[in-house]
């Protein structure tokens, strides 16, 4: 195959109508990284200079995922606890969700309970299909500085009944695709698809 054909076959697959549609929501304490990884992943660019979210950001990607296209709805929800009341009325419609904290701040777990309440209470949907929601530990390129251990996170993960916990980088781009990969591997499992 040549570079033009398989150009071409991108430019095909970008074009392709999607599947399915899904809303997703990205939220966790503010400074985790969240918009950084959010930029990383749409733009395959490192930005370190981020300015703080106010209310919520939203951006769409399309991607392919086992062989469907599927348009993600991204929500940046902001950390700071002036803006979280906000939360509960962006979930409605949210086939699933990321919670971001940072591994070099402890702190930025302290959090996890309420965030994940909110979440899960703005959540109506059948109780035999919970929503699914990873956890994700940013600032991997950080590792030499880590507070919270790999085990702990995970822990924490299983024991709230999420889907899955992953560590990342924006900054060197480590397991980024691989964050939106499976919740939507998880959105087209829980509808069905």
């Amino acid at each position: 195959m040549t570079l033009e054909e398989d150009h071409n076959l991108e430019d095909e697959k970008d074009e392709r109508e999607p599947d399915v549609m899904f809303k997703m929501c990205l939220f966790g304490d503010g400074g985790v990284g969240k918009t950084t990884l959010l930029g990383r992943y749409l733009t395959g660019l490192f930005k370190s200079n981020q300015t703080i979210t106010i209310g919520v950001d939203f951006h769409v990607k399309k991607v392919e995922v086992d062989g469907k296209i599927v348009l993600l709805q991204i929500w940046d929800f902001a950390g700071e606890k002036r803006f979280r009341f906000l939360l509960p009325s962006y979930i409605l419609g949210a086939s699933g969700g990321i919670f971001m904290f940072d591994i070099t701040r402890y702190s930025s777990l302290k959090n996890f309970p309420e965030w994940i309440k909110i979440f899960k209470n703005g959540f109506i949907g059948a109780k035999d299909k919970p929503l699914p929601v990873i956890m994700v530990g940013g600032k991997l390129d950080l590792s030499f500085k880590r507070a919270v251990p790999t085990k702990e996170a995970f822990d924490l993960a299983k024991t709230n009944k999420l889907y899955g916990y992953i560590e990342c980088s924006a900054k060197d781009g480590r397991n980024i695709e691989d964050i939106f990969t499976e919740i939507a591997k998880l959105m087209l499992k829980r509808a069905g698809l």
